[in-house]
């Protein structure tokens, strides 16, 4: 393929997924804001974000194999269909029951068109130069936290709760339209290979590159559902100036994002993995001291906490696209499943976590990173045998 077509594939991909990832974001920074508008308990929200990550695990890897089993395009279509159906719900029966259905359609869609959109630029670019490109699609999500944040901040400020649904849905709707008449159609890449999740299971590198994925996401989940609310008490944060902590937190992924393509294929994806991991402990550890400094000093800690999680798991997406290359929407849906599934458990724990203090959600994070490090070793590419 052409660099210039491949350029614009790019860029229309890395807007479709700031959309759907502002709309997977925008639960954590504002969880008391949706909180109110929706007249629940915050354990309830916390549980709904737990099944929206359980929900997308188990089903996610049979979407998103259709990537491999149906084409890439077909793939990616279905997760924005699936996307735009979660937001259209919250739009016409806005409730809490149609909220919930709207982050598990959501989720559902991003589990769905990330795996099968990787897999696409895997199949058309050598591992050797994979991380830049992989990278310029990542950018999305931290323009999530640096852009989208603050306009949802904003929008529902102004006009409620519901409004960024309105807003996320329409734009997934424009981007849609120009997806399926801009790119051209792909035959199926494993149309013969039914058993495509089997053999996911069946491989000891896949299934270490799951356990590496499971533990750091359940590090960086157990930050996520609690920094937000930990602001607000600690220093009495309002909604646009919690906003605007995201939008810190989205200039830290970026820069880390921006690492990993200068980088990751220089250093090596498994000496970037380490030190990304590595770093995101310092981080974790440093946080509850410097929240007992001042605002500046939390969000500098949260900054850097954010930079070194981005840089590790962007450099561990190339890796992944290698492991199973026979399969490569598959073996990226067991990714984004891994991580899920991880997210759903944290939720359930971080209740009980934060209930007792702060600190035991730093610890626990600690200790999940340190057993993702444990598996990086085992993480083997299918040229390395």
């Amino acid at each position: 393929m052409k660099t210039s077509a491949l350029g614009w594939q790019l860029a229309l991909f890395t807007l479709i997924r700031t959309v759907v990832s502002t709309a997977y974001r925008m639960v954590y920074p504002f969880l008391g804001v949706f909180r109110d508008g929706l007249g629940v308990p915050l354990d309830s929200l916390t549980y709904a974000v737990g099944l929206r990550s359980l929900v997308a695990g188990l089903l996610g890897p049979l979407l998103a194999a259709q990537g491999d089993l149906r084409g890439r395009k077909t793939g990616m279509l279905l997760g924005q269909l699936t996307f735009l159906a979660g937001m259209s719900a919250v739009v016409l029966w806005p409730s809490f029951p149609t909220f919930v259905l709207a982050l598990i359609l959501s989720a559902l869609g991003k589990v769905t068109f990330d795996p099968t959109m990787q897999a696409y630029i895997a199949d058309r670019v050598p591992y050797s130069r994979r991380s830049v490109f992989l990278t310029v699609t990542e950018f999305s999500w931290s323009g999530a936290f640096l852009l989208g944040m603050p306009l949802v901040g904003w929008i529902i400020a102004e006009r409620g709760w519901i409004s960024p649904f309105y807003l996320l849905g329409g734009v997934a709707l424009l981007a849609m339209i120009i997806f399926y008449k801009s790119l051209p159609a792909d035959p199926p890449q494993a149309a013969q290979r039914p058993n495509l999740l089997r053999e996911l299971l069946a491989s000891k590198p896949a299934l270490a590159a799951l356990g590496l994925t499971f533990f750091s996401c359940v590090a960086n989940e157990f930050i996520n559902l609690t920094f937000g609310i930990w602001l607000e008490e600690r220093f009495a944060l309002r909604l646009l100036a919690l906003g605007a902590t995201a939008a810190i937190l989205g200039a830290a992924e970026l820069s880390g994002e921006g690492l990993v393509a200068a980088f990751t294929d220089r250093l090596g994806k498994r000496r970037a993995i380490v030190l990304g991991l590595l770093v995101n402990c310092l981080a974790v550890i440093a946080l509850p001291i410097a929240g007992g400094m001042n605002l500046l000093a939390a969000q500098v800690t949260l900054f850097l906490f954010y930079i070194s999680f981005e840089f590790f798991i962007v450099s561990a997406i190339p890796l992944m696209t290698e492991v199973m290359p026979q399969a490569r929407t598959t073996m990226m849906a067991g990714f984004f499943t891994s991580a899920s599934v991880s997210r759903a458990l944290a939720s359930l724990l971080v209740p009980a976590l934060f209930g007792w203090g702060f600190w035991f959600v730093v610890l626990a994070a600690v200790a999940s990173n340190l057993l993702a490090l444990a598996f990086v070793s085992r993480v083997r590419l299918a040229a390395e045998g």
